[in-house]
Order: structure tokens, then sequence, then C-alpha cells
């Protein structure tokens, strides 16, 4: 081999630093490069007269591949799921259905026919009378949980 050859460690070694660069900037996207040079040394050690050209071509398109399934099938299903920081203008007046009365101090739970903030149940409490079934609208927010009045209409 050449002085000027690239050796399979040296693809490990620049995907674990492009791994470690991903500390500093949070993107997830070096990771995927990294990932994917990985995959190119691992390819190399066992193919090592792969040219350079082939190799750089590799690294891309499994790098962009890796980054594409994140965004498209991974990312989603690791979605904020916090209940922190809630808006509350988004959320007054949203109208739901009571799946789980309050009782013993505990909170009651509401169902909402359409997702509120990412999800469709949330914990609240009422100065009203609820019981299974009671049709409630969200008056205020009260940390993570609603504030709740029965809905006449």
């Amino acid at each position: 081999m050449m002085e000027h050859d690239i050796f399979y460690w040296h693809w490990i070694i620049f995907g674990l630093v492009m791994l470690a660069l991903e500390i500093v900037v949070p993107t997830f996207t070096l990771f995927w490069f990294g990932c994917g040079a990985i995959v190119v040394g691992s390819v190399l050690f066992f193919s090592p007269d792969l040219p350079l050209n082939l190799q750089l071509i590799a690294w891309a398109v499994v790098s962009v591949v890796f980054t594409f399934l994140w965004f498209k099938y991974l990312k989603p299903k690791f979605k904020d799921r916090t209940k922190a920081g809630l808006s509350r203008e988004t959320v007054m007046g949203s109208v739901g259905f009571v799946i789980q009365a309050p009782h013993d101090g505990e909170k009651g739970k509401v169902r909402f026919s359409v997702p509120v903030m990412g999800d469709e149940e949330w914990l609240f409490i009422s100065d009203d009378s609820v019981v299974d079934g009671d049709k409630v609208k969200v008056i205020d927010v009260s940390g993570n949980t609603f504030v709740v009045k029965k809905d006449g209409g």
C-alpha cells in the first residue's frame, strides 16, 4: 500500500471523533455521519483494497440513509412527551370527557377527542362534582394538571 492510503482504523477514529463532536453540536446529525464512518471502516477491514472514491461514496450514502431514517422514522417515536411549560392559551376552552372521576384526594382523568398538547388524556382537578362520562371544559392550568368545570353545552 502507498503512503497516502486510508486504513480502516482511520475511518473508525474519524467516526469516533464525529460521535464525540455530537456532544458540543446537539443536532444529532454528526452522530449518524460518525456511524457511517465506522461502517465504512468496518467494511474496509474486510476489504482493504476498496478505492478511496468508493469509500467516500459509501460513507456519504450510509450517513445520509442513517440521518434520513432517524428524522423520518425514529425521532418521531421519541417525541417530547413532557407536560411541563404548557401554554395556557392553547388549552383554554378545550372540551373533554371524564374517564376517571377524582376520588380520595386523587386527581381525575379527562380524555379529549383531539389530542391537546400532544396527548389525549390528562389529569385534572375541579371544584365541581363530576362523575365518569361528564363533559368538562378546561378553564385553567395548574402545573401539569388541567383545572376543569362541568360543561353544560
